[in-house]
This record gives C-alpha cells, sequence and structure tokens, in this order.
C-alpha cells in the first residue's frame, strides 16, 4: 500500500528523517534516499508489533501537502507491506499430523522462531505467491 512519507532532508552532517503522518509517532532516517523505502518499511512494522489496531488507509498526498506543517522538505511515497505488519494476535484451533507438528517446531527452532511466527510466515507466503 502506497503511504506518503514526508522527508526532512539532510545534508553532508545530517540523516534524512522522515515522518510517516499516517502511524503518528512513527518516525525514521537513513543518511541515503535509497535506505528510506526499507527504513520506514521496518519503522511501521515497529510501531505496529503487539498493537490492537487497525492498519490506517493511506492518507492522501493532496490532503497532506497542504498542511502548514510539512512545508520545507519533500515527500516520497513508499509501498508499505502491509501484510507484514503485526496487529492484534487471535489464537485460532488447528489440528496437524504429529509428525508435522515436530518438523515445524524443528524448523522453528533452528530459525529461533515461534511455531505461530513460523506458521504465520508461512501462510503469508502462500498468499504472497498465489498474488
Amino acid at each position: 500500500m502506497l503511504y506518503s512519507v514526508y522527508v526532512h532532508v539532510g545534508d553532508g552532517h545530517h540523516s534524512h528523517c522522515v515522518t510517516i503522518p499516517d502511524f503518528p509517532g512513527c518516525f525514521s532516517a537513513a543518511d541515503d534516499w535509497d535506505l528510506l523505502p526499507v527504513k520506514v518499511q521496518g519503522a511501521i512494522e515497529l510501531y505496529c508489533e503487539g498493537e490492537d489496531m487497525d492498519i490506517p488507509l493511506p492518507t492522501s498526498l493532496e490532503k497532506l501537502m497542504s498542511s502548514p506543517e510539512y512545508e520545507g522538505g519533500a515527500w516520497l511515497l513508499v509501498d508499505v507491506d502491509v501484510s507484514r505488519l503485526s496487529t492484534k494476535p487471535v489464537r485460532i484451533n488447528i489440528s496437524l499430523p504429529e509428525n508435522l507438528v515436530h518438523s515445524i517446531d524443528d524448523y522453528a527452532k533452528t530459525h529461533h522462531l515461534t511455531r505461530s511466527c513460523f506458521l504465520v510466515r508461512a501462510a503469508l507466503a502462500e498468499i504472497q505467491k498465489a498474488s
């Protein structure tokens, strides 16, 4: 999803700082313009982690540009992968073959993941493959 990001342009001594208006209080910085999208994605993921919240829809760039609090900087549109945002967890009950559960647990342990995290990543990977 494309989100507008306000960039306080840096210089030789200061990083480019970004404010993400649709996620109040969420910000990041990078020395290189090319790194800003990755930094924005990471900042939003951290902002949403463990929160019980709805992911906001992007505010139109036109509306944000007319706000007096955003003057003197630059705008950047960042394609945020909202499927990676962790919000309110929902407990579910599923049944799996015992040997599969052992395989999942072994894999998750060696990759420093929880069973739930592994299953979420596997599900998202399948969904993205189908898209």
